[in-house]
């Protein structure tokens, strides 16, 4: 504990779910299906991620607050890792349009082949993902679908 102050500190998978920013992949490749936009992939789409929805992330946020220890540093994934082209499948599918929107683009100098996670402190304090990828996703799709005025505001910002 620096200068006396407890802290705990939270390294969470990717999350995602309503209201998130659309630069991020999920809203990204949303907000592009739902405009009719191609959805970049990059490289050949077989990067890995693990995937967590933000309800869940912030229930972990909750149990470390509440039964976590000082100085401890807890990694909190959702358990469901899935590649990239298999994430943009899932939107399209959900959105029933069409596979041609994929758009494969150069990938990112030094970009992860995988990201992975052992969540085992944070599930010791009792914690446990309880939304599945699936049923995350469609309550985001449904989100965005419904608040397209919120999205196209924010991605019109200068920031």
């Amino acid at each position: 504990m620096t200068y006396g102050l407890p802290t705990i500190v939270l390294r969470p998978s990717n999350t995602f779910g309503p209201c998130q920013f659309p630069e991020k992949l999920i809203p990204l490749f949303l907000t592009n299906a739902l405009e009719g936009k191609t959805i970049p992939v990059f490289g050949d789409g077989l990067n890995v991620r693990d995937w967590l929805f933000v309800e869940d992330h912030c229930r972990a946020v909750e149990a470390a607050v509440l039964r976590g220890r000082n100085g401890n540093v807890y990694n909190v994934g959702g358990g469901v890792e899935l590649t990239n082209i298999e994430v943009a499948r899932r939107i399209l599918a959900a959105l029933d349009a069409p596979g041609e929107l994929i758009q494969f683009v150069p990938d990112r100098p030094g970009h992860d082949r995988r990201y992975a996670m052992d969540s085992g402190l944070v599930r010791a304090l009792g914690w446990e993902p309880e939304t599945t990828f699936a049923e995350g996703l469609k309550r985001t799709v449904r989100w965005y679908a419904s608040n397209r005025s919120w999205w196209r505001k924010v991605r019109t910002r200068s920031l």
